[in-house]
């Protein structure tokens, strides 16, 4: 069975979707859509502007999220069976599917973004990329903490990103090197993203996909939090909510979606990081990137 799979944040780079634009006319035209829905220029920035630029989180999901529905309407959807998104990525996966519009997937999408924003503003956090450790031991030592440090995202085995209040980070990256970590790197976010401080992000993003239309998703998207097939579109939203203070459980996803017959792994948005965790966990099955 073949499988969607769209990545999240830090997979932009300048340029990004630029050959995309030049392809097609309606592929120009939806794009060129995003400008007016987002009520800015993001194009001009994704195809012109600087790393900085395009680190920000409020031009960072918009530009993954079109760059990614703009690849999928250049390769018609590949007939997949299961769709799948890694954290931002889980929004695109949901218009690969049918749940959303591209129009109101691109709107909770600069919504959740200027909510994360405002929440990593008002309370300086960080996260560390923990290598080389047992995922049962990266929660034992975050659980010893004082502070609030959290597993945020299973990536592949091996490779997990802890998230919290920055002392709190700090102290469980120490620890984790004690107790055998290969590398503890704090990341260049500025915020706790997948963690319980992003509480106040949650309640804006909540409102927001309340008041959305969710349709029945035509094939089953295995979502973050609960890592298992899901169609119902009530469900997609609860979980859409839950997944902004919870952890992104990549790799029990990627598990769950080969159990249930994933072979063949096409990553439709920019980069290959997606199919590289999904090969370190699982390398027999094939990858390849959509366009």
């Amino acid at each position: 069975m073949k499988a969607l799979v769209f990545p999240g944040q830090g997979s932009q780079f300048v340029g990004m979707g630029k050959e995309l634009y030049d392809s097609r006319k309606d592929i120009k035209d939806l794009m060129e859509s995003a400008n007016e829905i987002l009520g800015f220029d993001i194009l001009s920035l994704m195809f012109n502007g600087t790393d900085g630029d395009l680190k920000k989180t409020e031009v960072t999901q918009p530009s993954i999220f079109i760059h990614s529905v703009a690849a999928l309407k250049a390769v018609n959807g590949l007939g997949a069976e299961m769709v799948a998104g890694h954290s931002l990525g889980e929004f695109s996966a949901l218009v690969a599917n049918g749940v959303l519009s591209f129009d109101d997937g691109l709107k909770l999408v600069s919504e959740r973004a200027k909510a994360m924003q405002e929440a990593c503003d008002a309370n300086p956090s960080s996260m560390a990329a923990i290598l080389g450790l047992e995922d049962a031991k990266v929660e034992e030592i975050c659980a010893q903490i004082s502070g609030i440090v959290v597993p945020a995202n299973y990536n592949c085995p091996g490779q997990l990103v802890i998230s919290g209040e920055t002392a709190a980070v700090e102290e469980a990256c120490v620890k984790l090197k004690e107790a055998g970590a290969k590398r503890a790197l704090l990341l260049p976010v500025n915020g706790a993203f997948h963690s319980p401080l992003m509480e106040p992000a949650q309640v804006r993003l909540a409102a927001a996909i309340e008041n959305t239309k969710f349709r029945k998703a035509t094939i089953p998207v295995y979502q973050n939090i609960t890592t298992t097939a899901v169609t119902n579109p009530e469900e997609i939203k609860q979980n859409l909510i839950a997944q902004l203070t919870g952890p992104v459980k990549w790799t029990q996803s990627v598990q769950n979606m080969i159990k249930d017959g994933a072979f063949n792994f096409v990553e439709v948005g920019p980069g290959k990081t997606l199919q590289g965790l999904i090969k370190k966990i699982d390398p027999s099955v094939e990858v390849a990137s959509a366009i």
